[in-house]
Order: structure tokens, then sequence, then C-alpha cells
């Protein structure tokens, strides 16, 4: 029996790794460390794939992280530079193309995404929904024509009393990147685990 095939993607911003809006691609590289799944370049991201064990289930796994920068010109129209946030937010469609590259099924596919609604250190999980002024949830239903019904693992990266958009570019703590690497990053595994139970 073939293995089920899985469609996971970490939303940040690939110029800035450490800051907590790019803890999803931090865990992209986790995932692919831990699971011995190779990286490379490809138009648009970076992606590789194996087939792993996660839990008791075997897995065809397929990571991305989206490599998508402006031109210059628009950059220019969207905002001053260094504009870190654009990258982001037209991540879509370089993410949308992958997905449907491999799995091409909404429940196959999971987005990786930093949440400040959530606990620092945190994994929340919701499938389908509103994209929550997450701008780069936005790009990628969008490049879908509004389909909603993908799964979100909501990395929690709390707030405080400073503006949004500043306190998600600022570095993750040396205790959050470790964390993300090894307990956090086995609470994102077994939830991959039920997701690709649930999907078949």
């Amino acid at each position: 029996m073939n293995a089920p095939t899985l469609f996971v993607a970490g939303l940040g911003n690939l110029p800035y790794p450490f800051t907590r809006h790019s803890v999803g691609q931090l865990v992209i590289d986790a995932l692919a460390h831990r699971l011995g799944i190779r990286m490379a370049s490809n138009r648009g991201g970076l992606s590789g794939q194996g087939s792993v064990l996660i839990g008791d289930t075997q897995v065809k796994l397929v990571l991305y992280k989206s490599s998508t920068r402006l031109s210059s010109s628009r950059r220019r129209v969207i905002c001053a530079e260094p504009c870190p946030e654009s990258f982001m937010n037209i991540s879509g469609p370089s993410i949308v193309k992958a997905y449907r590259d491999s799995v091409n099924m909404p429940s196959k596919m999971v987005v990786l995404t930093d949440s400040l609604s959530h606990r620092v250190e945190s994994v929340s999980v919701k499938l389908g929904g509103s994209a929550n002024g997450h701008n780069g949830i936005k790009s990628i239903i969008a490049a879908l024509g509004g389909e909603q019904g993908f799964y979100r693992f909501r990395l929690g990266i709390g707030r405080d009393d400073s503006d949004a958009a500043d306190y998600v570019m600022r570095q993750l703590s040396s205790h959050e990147r470790r964390f993300w690497g090894e307990e956090g990053l086995d609470l994102v595994l077994r939830e991959i685990e039920k997701v690709v139970l649930k999907a078949g």
C-alpha cells in the first residue's frame, strides 16, 4: 500500500530567517534536518521530499518554503525599503504551484505560520476558515481561488504592547529557536501524523 502524501509549507521571509515572522520556515528547516530530507532550490522556493516514518505512520512528506521576491518597481509601489513583509505577502502563488504539483487536495496541505494570538511556544491546529488578518494566509487563499480548506498550524509567538509589525520582525530568542528544533518540533510532528491519518 502506497504511503499517503502530505504537503507542508512554512511561511516566512527567507532573507530574515530567525525572526518571529519566519518561524514557519524555521520549523521546515528543523523538519528537514530531523527527517533527513534534503532541501534544494527550485523556481520560486526551496523544496524537498522523502518517505519518512512519523510516529507509527509512513508518510511521503513534501516540504516547501517560498523565496519569492518583489521586483524593484513593485517594491517601490508597495512600501519603503527594506519592506521585509512583502516577501510573505506575495508567497501564495509559488506555494500553491508546489502544492498543485504534489498533492492538489486541500486536506493534504499544511501551512506553518506564526501567530500573534497564541502564547509563545504553542501549536494550535485549524482546518479552514479565514486568514484572520495574516497576509501570508491571505496570499495562499487568493492563489487557491478562494479555497480555504487547508490546515494551518499556528505557531505561537505571543505579543507585547509594541507595534505588531515591529514585533514580528524581531529575532526569536535563543530559547525559542531551540524549542522549535526540539520539543516544538515534536508537537508539530504529532499533529502532522494526525492530519495524515485523517486525510488517508
